[in-house]
């Protein structure tokens, strides 16, 4: 297990550095930024003196070395458009995608999982249409078209919750609902699928033989072994809710790193852009390997070599 835990930290910053390559490299893509901070009105020797000053003179692999030495230390540069730290930046903006991604996983399972779990045991009822129903409206409407007709319906038709901003409690539910909307519906399937594979094994069956309680066969038995899939899920889904999603922040005004992603981009900000994109990878990779590590305590059959 410890070997196993080694190698996948290996490989998440295996990962992590290749990510950090692909970020260096995106900035020169896209043009000079030198050019770009310097403007229209600038001259050849201004043009020349950024370049020393921001390090751009010097060859490519010495810039990404100082880069990278530069990230390991939190250091992503300072905004041209606002003159602050990228860093400072992000960590302003980090705690409202926190929470809010926070409110939405946990919005995710309390639904999602109690639903999947009613649709199978209750296969072919009323409850197990309209799990289904739910699962494939929610993958099948996207996110930002949800947010429009609920702001429509909770916000300008009723009034009864807030449409924007971060505030109080009630400026979570709407947000929260949606940036989990996609994800409670894959739960759904995945729990669904599979408990049905599950209920259907031997060992439930001899649970059930035995006089065992229906609660106990279900919830000790049956859910702890098909909760597996809906794991792996579950940890993907949750970076990707605290990476944050543009596109709901956008409509919903809300101030988290997915919308200064989307800000750094339009104004070409290549340190926030840097440090969100970076930002988003650690999550990911962090999140893969607590959900690798904690599948061997879900399911004692599982062990690694």
């Amino acid at each position: 297990m410890q070997r196993y835990i080694l190698v996948r930290l290996a490989q998440g910053l295996l990962t992590l550095l290749v990510l950090s390559m692909a970020v260096f490299l995106s900035s020169h893509l896209t043009g000079d930024p030198a050019l770009y901070l310097l403007g229209p009105e600038g001259t050849q020797e201004d043009y020349e003196q950024l370049k020393k000053n921001i390090g751009l003179d010097k060859p490519l692999p010495v810039q990404y070395v100082v880069f990278l030495g530069n990230v390991v230390r939190g250091d992503f540069g300072t905004s041209p458009i606002t003159g602050q730290s990228a860093r400072d930046t992000l960590m302003e903006r980090l705690p409202a995608t926190l929470q809010l991604a926070g409110v939405a996983f946990l919005l995710t399972l309390i639904v999602g999982i109690p639903l999947g779990v009613l649709s199978a045991v209750k296969r072919d009822s009323i409850f197990d249409h309209l799990g289904k129903f739910f699962a494939v409206l929610g993958i099948a409407a996207p996110s930002f078209w949800v947010a429009i007709m609920l702001i429509m319906l909770f916000g300008a038709i009723l009034g009864w919750l807030p449409t924007f901003g971060r505030g109080g409690i009630d400026h979570y539910i709407l947000p929260a609902f949606v940036l989990s909307w996609g994800g409670m519906a894959g739960i759904v399937r995945l729990v669904r699928s599979s408990m049905l594979e599950v209920l259907d094994t031997e060992y439930v069956k001899f649970a059930r033989v035995k006089g065992l309680p229906e609660q106990m066969v279900i919830y000790k038995h049956a859910l702890k072994n098909a909760v597996i899939p809906a794991l792996t899920f579950s940890g993907l889904t949750l970076a990707g809710l605290l990476n944050g999603s543009v596109a709901i922040e956008v409509v919903f005004a809300w101030p988290g790193i997915g919308r200064l992603l989307l800000q750094g981009i339009t104004q070409r900000d290549f340190p926030i852009i840097q440090a969100t994109v970076l930002a988003a990878g650690l999550f990911y990779v962090v999140v893969s390997l607590v959900v690798d590590i904690l599948y061997a305590y879900v399911n004692p059959r599982i062990r690694y070599e």
